[in-house]
């Protein structure tokens, strides 16, 4: 017989196998973190979108819908290109006769803008084309 030591060694291994078992047998997955959270105002209804990174997109509360492919590499490539605007905190005043003002909210902080404030800005442009293009395709929205 194993000395003692050798015993509880094999024990303790025994119940790491055992837990490691039970949770890869239990389907435990880790939750994808959110990209960012997005809300449009302006005429119409209010837009409120929260794109996750697992593929996923809610909107105005709804239950989360599938993303495109297309549609979620835009959404990470918005997340990265926004960061440092958010932790930065950009604000970017209202200017000439704007529809639409946006606020979106970012792991590193919030970017806020109108649809004339983003005039000359590439990554704000591209924020508003998802908006229109998810709230369209993937939401069923008209605007």
């Amino acid at each position: 017989m194993p000395p003692a030591r050798v015993r509880h060694r094999r024990s303790a291994l025994g119940s790491v196998c055992a837990l490691a078992a039970v949770l890869c047998g239990c389907g435990l997955q880790v939750a994808s973190p959110d990209l960012f959270a997005l809300t449009r105002t302006g005429p119409g209804p209010k837009l409120r979108m929260v794109v996750n990174d697992s593929g996923t997109i809610s909107c105005n509360g709804e239950p989360a819908k599938e993303l495109s492919d297309t549609l979620l590499l835009q959404a990470r490539s918005l997340a990265a290109t926004l960061a440092t605007d958010a932790q930065n905190n950009l604000r970017l005043a209202r200017s000439g006769q704007s529809v639409f003002s946006y606020t979106i909210t970012l792991e590193q902080g919030t970017v806020l803008f109108s649809d004339t404030s983003a005039h000359g800005r590439s990554e704000l442009t591209e924020a508003e084309a998802f908006a229109l293009a998810a709230a369209r395709g993937v939401c069923g929205l008209q605007s």
